[in-house]
């Protein structure tokens, strides 16, 4: 039996052409990562950050680059969180289906209303976001709507799996909803308890279980701690009003262990996102954030 030499070079073509649905996705943030992992399980998709790196702060490397130049979409917290490299990666991979306005850049901040936003800005107030506090991914609430768009736009970025997306987004809703119930239950010891922490980073979590942040480490947004505006909240560290010094784990300690050492508070580095210690889904992630300020403000 003779086979044809055409034929089998287009069969072969065929098995290596990639699926529809293998898409590859570029997340600015692990969190974003770890949403479009419960949506969009079969695409590739690649984290330009990690769970212990400041998101203002990326260096943008050659392999970021690389990165977004083959991506059909890129998904980033938006308000104006990544501003600082996130443009020049756009100039420089000159991927036209990630630039601004285009449906392969989705942008999470632009999804929901977020907190904190200004109306007028100038330098005197540090490095702050007129758009809003772009931390959204403590809130569950936000994080369902941003779910339900990014779902939307996977579809319309690739058609033909539409449907797989939306189940998928079924069961996520339904499993998050419920995890959302019990997580609120739990916490609801943590009403009312004060605290101070470094920068906003925390800013939904703590508005979403009625946290009170009432002092910052940062004399201001974006400015590391200094020792006069530390020795200002000595004060309130030692007026029964806070709890705990929170920080996260890409944070520097140094400014949370000199107030805890001149007021005897606990310092509480809290976990900020997914991808590393044992945090390998959001689910994970809220369960160690609320288990952990339980065990340090509750005792």
């Amino acid at each position: 039996m003779r086979i044809n030499s055409n034929w089998i070079a287009a069969c072969a073509a065929l098995l290596l052409t990639p699926s529809a649905s293998a898409l590859e996705i570029f997340a600015c943030e692990p969190e974003y990562a770890a949403l479009l992992t419960e949506l969009a399980p079969e695409a590739e998709v690649y984290s330009a950050t990690t769970a212990l790196q400041d998101p203002h702060h990326v260096q943008a490397r050659p392999s970021l680059i690389a990165k977004m130049r083959k991506a059909d979409l890129a998904v980033c917290a938006g308000a104006a969180l990544e501003v600082g490299w996130l443009p020049v990666l756009q100039m420089k991979a000159n991927n036209r289906k990630l630039r601004d306005g285009q449906p392969g850049m989705f942008y999470a901040a632009d999804q929901v209303e977020t907190l904190d936003q200004l109306t007028q800005v100038d330098r005197t107030m540090g490095d702050v976001h007129p758009e809003g506090n772009p931390h959204l991914h403590f809130s569950p609430y936000r994080m369902l709507t941003i779910a339900q768009a990014l779902a939307q736009r996977l579809g319309e970025i690739d058609p033909a799996n539409k449907a797989s997306y939306q189940a998928n987004l079924a069961a996520f809703e339904q499993r998050w909803t419920e995890a959302t119930a019990k997580w609120e239950a739990k916490a609801a010891p943590l009403r009312g308890q004060g605290v101070i922490a470094y920068h906003t980073a925390f800013r939904y979590l703590f508005d979403w279980l009625g946290i009170e942040q009432r002092g910052d480490l940062e004399p201001k947004p974006g400015l590391p701690p200094t020792s006069a505006h530390l020795a200002s909240l000595v004060e309130l560290a030692n007026s029964g009003q806070v709890k705990a010094v929170i920080h996260t784990r890409f944070q520097d300690p140094r400014g949370a262990n000199w107030l805890a050492q001149r007021s005897e508070l606990p310092v509480l580095a809290l976990p900020y996102s997914t991808g590393s210690e044992g945090i390998d889904n959001l689910y994970q992630l809220y369960d160690q954030v609320i288990d952990a300020l339980l065990a340090e403000l509750t005792s």
